[in-house]
């Protein structure tokens, strides 16, 4: 997905933060190491609001990320693996940059597929890539806090890049998870009655069928999974600890096992102070 043969990002960052993001930047490309930028930087490039970064995201490959991790820690960097599934951050005093390779629900894994549809941009006068809109809308469909609620980004992407997503491949990569995306599609209606054909009617008319039709993933009722945990880390945790309910980000209806889940929870605790 394009929507410019060049883009650019003018969000201000003070210039020592500026200066850190630019060596992680060069370090990269010196290593070698292939990268997207994703966060505010990308919002703002695909929808022209900025001016809310706090710092700056790399997305990798899983497999690229211990080299990008040693690349800056012999640069003087801290660098901290924060969840072996999907975060580490490189940190310059109290400045970091996130290296983002999957989620925090273990569903938008980054793989080839990313790189291959990223789009070319300006970043503090680096020329880079920017992860595509459409696997930006599908990891931020899953973000649903109650401290962070991501619906609005999502509307704005559709608004601004919906007439020129692949929707067949946004579609594909919910799988399982259509109904999320079905639901901010009707948000987006909701919200923009004028602008209803920046969704392709075919993508209604699937989605719609799918839930029409009463499409039910039998397993799932079999085991009594709660996906809610996809949607929040917090939220849902009284239905799996206490209600009986099977935790949706387990395998095999997630991709995460017992131990990646106890450190993403203890991680949220310790950041919301539970």
């Amino acid at each position: 997905m394009m929507v410019n043969e060049r883009l650019r990002a003018s969000i201000d960052v003070a210039p020592r933060t500026a200066a850190f993001y630019e060596h992680v930047i060069t370090a990269l490309e010196e290593e070698g190491v292939p990268f997207m930028l994703g966060g505010a930087f990308a919002f703002e490039v695909y929808t022209d609001i900025g001016g809310r970064t706090k710092d700056l995201d790399l997305f990798l490959h899983p497999r690229n990320v211990k080299a990008a991790m040693a690349a800056l820690n012999r640069r003087g960097y801290d660098t901290e693996m924060k969840a072996e599934h999907w975060l580490g951050k490189i940190k310059s005093g109290e400045d970091f940059v996130d290296v983002i390779f999957g989620s925090g629900n273990g569903l938008a894994v980054v793989d080839d597929v990313w790189f291959e549809h990223a789009s070319p941009a300006e970043v503090l006068g680096h020329e880079v890539r920017l992860i595509p809109a459409e696997e930006m809308l599908w990891s931020k469909s899953f973000i649903m806090e109650r401290e962070r609620f991501d619906g609005a980004d999502i509307a704005h992407l559709i608004r601004v890049a919906g007439r020129t997503m692949d929707w067949r491949r946004l579609v594909d990569r919910f799988g399982r998870f259509w109904a999320v995306l079905l639901a901010h599609v009707v948000l987006f209606d909701f919200i923009y009655p004028a602008d209803r054909g920046r969704v392709p009617d075919w993508v209604r008319g699937e989605l719609l069928g799918r839930a029409g039709d009463g499409a039910v993933d039998q397993a799932a009722v079999d085991e009594r999974v709660c996906f809610g945990t996809t949607l929040s880390r917090a939220q849902y945790l009284p239905d799996v600890e206490g209600w009986g309910y099977r935790d949706g980000r387990l395998k095999p209806f997630g991709l995460l096992g017992e131990t990646d889940i106890e450190h993403e929870t203890e991680r949220m605790r310790k950041e919301l102070g539970l």
